[in-house]
């Protein structure tokens, strides 16, 4: 006797269909780009990938990318949890207001971003004449680079941890403050515990978006070989110029950065499959 299938059960062939689909659409778009960038990146030996790779304008611009990542993603950890316990545990006025602002990066361009940050920080900009009787540069600078990545990663920190801490409550703190914790003993005991994982993921994500941010950089950078050119800047120089074989190349490491961090990611995830927080 045959059981009447479930109304949420597909026919296997529709899976099936559905499956390639998928399959499919990875393919053409995720892995054939992915294998086309190592494959031209070694089209001419591992020893002109190397050499590319060990070029001084490279090598400076990693190290910029690195370090430019090694100060936004703190920034925006400490702020992403700043942010997120304020939204999750407290009732306050603009409340939406803020969570509004904390999504701007996501619907404003990046080159946008860059442009603002010129119009305040440039030569004719708001305070560009008191920068230059100061002798501080931003702008065409490592400082402007750092801001326009903090601008474009902010959000990614406080978008996993709001969820997170707005389904845990408050039931918890509360219990610790009335059994006499300070509000900071509380957070660490109580409240840090339960957000980790969602903490490390939301880093792991702003740190991949921080090391491949482009439009916003490519704005504020001024395109300075060996000084301010980060890695997908000197990908496109390097493209600019038909030395296709240093493009990938460089392109190839901004890739196993990401496939590192894409790494990390998944470990999280089947270490803690149920502490990843659930998007609203």
């Amino acid at each position: 006797m045959k059981h009447a299938r479930l109304a949420t059960e597909d026919s296997p062939w529709v899976k099936a269909l559905i499956l390639t689909a998928v399959l499919g659409f990875l393919a053409l778009i995720l892995v054939l780009p992915l294998v086309a960038i190592f494959v031209e990146a070694l089209r001419k030996g591992l020893a002109a990938a190397l050499a590319a790779i060990g070029d001084a304008d490279a090598i400076a611009a990693i190290k910029l990318t690195l370090v430019t990542a090694a100060i936004a993603v703190p920034f925006n950890a400490a702020f992403g949890i700043c942010a997120a316990w304020a939204i999750a545990k407290h009732q306050f006025r603009f409340k939406s207001v803020l969570i509004t602002l904390i999504d701007l990066p996501f619907s404003v361009s990046p080159v946008v971003a860059g442009l603002i940050y010129v119009l305040v920080f440039g030569l004719q900009g708001w305070f560009g004449q008191w920068l230059l009787d100061h002798d501080i540069k931003i702008i065409f600078a490592t400082p402007g680079i750092v801001l326009a990545t903090l601008f474009v990663t902010f959000p990614f920190v406080a978008r996993e941890l709001i969820p997170l801490m707005q389904e845990q409550g408050v039931d918890e703190e509360e219990a610790a403050v009335s059994l006499g914790a300070s509000g900071l003993r509380t957070f660490w005991s109580v409240t840090a515990p339960n957000i980790r994982w969602g903490l490390l993921y939301g880093v792991l994500l702003c740190n991949a978006r921080a090391m491949g941010e482009f439009g916003a950089v490519s704005v504020v950078s001024g395109h300075i070989r060996g000084l301010t050119n980060t890695m997908p800047l000197h990908v496109e120089i390097l493209y600019n110029e038909y030395n296709f074989v240093g493009a990938f190349a460089v392109a190839a490491v901004l890739c196993l950065l990401a496939v590192v961090t894409l790494a990390v990611k998944t470990a999280l995830e089947l270490a803690q499959p149920q502490a990843r927080p659930v998007r609203h």
